[in-house]
């Protein structure tokens, strides 16, 4: 082929592809939060292993297996390659294509005919095509496959964000459940002891059998919750072996059993005194989900140009490079080779509106993935505004239920020593306990509760990943929440 002719072939090959150029939409971001208690800061840096700020190794120890093996991870990191191998192979897609041949055949013929007996013949050789993207209709392929992949590559990370606080959530479940638990065995010992004191009145014949029924029965009410309260921490346990894959038995591996739990309110308690907020355009460039959003969006409209492509001509050109002999050592000879070479257009005349309507289905593609891209963009900052009401919420509660708990146990603490002293009936003895026990289970809902909120919070803002790129020195505007 002559160079004016690859010259020109160059060129048509490098013309702008057909299709719209993807643009990033603006995501229209509000500057600040709606929620008042936020302060300007800097440092954001906890989002990354926000869990590590908890002080809790066992919630360490499960947040890294869950990250390491957790069948959703799994899963996301097959499609991740899935994603990979696609687009390596629509990368290809407008290589050339070379193939071998070859072939060896004898004929033998039997007769009085003086040309009869055995003949052989070889042949070998090369066929190569390559089809030129003068339109540009695979460069978009490429484009929309190079955008699904780092779709994938967030989607990976916001499994890794869902998954960090999944497991937190479950863990602080069980751990509110065991306080709670505790909580209802210290007023099971408590009202016990009320029962025994009553019946060593009742020997005494300085109260009735109606005390002692009622106070028995104060006693197993608050037995009664303790079943319901156990089968709770199983379930929780059970739900951590789910998110890591692990079965009931290899998660107690994990767990800390009898001594060794320690106080299981302490995770509900090493509370970071303030969480670092970025202003909502950081957010929204940390949240993996929004970033792969807007890879489909880019995606899709990669799409559009590979359906315009098909209206216009496609260029082949083929070519072949063989040798053909009557024996082995002929295929050695500069006069058995042959040569073809060839080019060839094709181009849709008619189709009956095929072209139109998969351009049309691709336009509704595009449409749809704009709305959801902005819906990303909404739930995001829906779910920071929520986490952050929660947080300020839920720690405004617990200020309360601590001043209303402490007034409940001085409460029970003066009636015990007043009823001791007989200076109290029994009933007034029972309702302090009963108020106790219900402020304490409340108190203990509240600390779980608000470390909850904490793990929404750090979820909403996509903390729990790592990314080697860092946000813009002038987009470090951050915002701190006051516990």
């Amino acid at each position: 082929m002559r160079l004016p002719t690859l010259l020109l072939l160059s060129i048509l090959a490098a013309c702008a592809s057909v299709g719209p150029d993807y643009k990033r939409p603006d995501s229209a971001a509000p500057t600040d939060w709606h929620n008042g208690s936020v302060t300007p800061e800097a440092n954001t840096a906890g989002l990354i292993q926000w869990w590590a700020q908890l002080g809790d190794r066992t919630l360490d120890k499960l947040v890294e297996a869950a990250l390491a093996s957790s069948p959703d991870i799994q899963t996301a990191r097959a499609r991740l390659r899935e994603a990979r191998a696609r687009r390596g192979l629509q990368a290809v897609q407008d290589a050339p294509s070379i193939s071998a041949n070859g072939s060896a055949s004898r004929n033998s013929t039997r007769g009085n005919d003086p040309l009869s007996g055995s003949t052989h013949d070889f042949s070998a050789g090369l066929d190569a095509s390559w089809e030129i993207d003068i339109f540009g209709g695979q460069r978009r392929a490429l484009e929309s496959a190079n955008a699904t992949l780092a779709a994938s590559e967030a989607d990976l990370d916001a499994t890794r964000v869902s998954l960090a606080a999944e497991v937190a959530t479950d863990y602080i479940n069980l751990r509110t459940d065991e306080v709670r638990l505790d909580v209802a065995r210290a007023n099971l010992s408590s009202r016990e002891q009320t029962l025994q004191l009553t019946q060593w009145r009742s020997e005494a014949r300085l109260v009735s059998g109606l005390e002692i029924n009622q106070a028995r029965s104060s006693v197993e009410q608050t037995r009664a919750s303790i079943p319901s309260l156990q089968r709770s921490i199983e379930e929780d346990k059970l739900a951590l072996a789910l998110l890591l894959g692990l079965t009931r038995q290899e998660i107690d591996a994990l767990l800390p059993t009898g001594n060794q739990i320690g106080d299981p309110s302490a995770v509900l308690d090493r509370l970071p005194t303030n969480i670092a907020v970025g202003i909502p355009a950081d957010t929204l460039r940390q949240r993996p989900d929004v970033t792969a959003a807007e890879r489909r969006l880019a995606a899709q409209t990669a799409q559009i140009g590979v359906a315009q492509a098909q209206r216009y001509p496609i260029l082949n050109l083929s070519g072949s490079i063989g040798v053909d002999a009557l024996s082995i050592a002929g295929l050695l000879r500069a006069d058995s080779i042959t040569r073809n070479l060839a080019a060839s257009i094709t181009a849709p005349v008619f189709d009956a509106g095929r072209i139109t309507q998969n351009i049309e289905i691709q336009s509704a593609l595009l449409d749809q993935a704009f709305v959801a891209y902005r819906q990303t963009i909404n739930q995001a900052l829906n779910d920071v505004e929520k986490a952050l009401n929660a947080w300020v919420r839920s720690s405004e509660r617990l200020l309360i239920q601590q001043v209303a708990t402490d007034t409940a146990r001085e409460a029970a603490r003066l009636a015990t020593i007043r009823f001791q002293a007989g200076q109290t009936d029994l009933l007034t003895q029972l309702d302090t306990q009963r108020t106790q026990l219900a402020q304490e289970d409340s108190l203990a809902s509240a600390r779980g509760d608000r470390a909850n909120a904490l793990v929404q919070l750090y979820k909403a803002l996509g903390g729990g990943w790592q990314t080697d790129t860092q946000p813009d020195a002038q987009s470090s505007t951050r915002a701190i929440v006051g516990q």
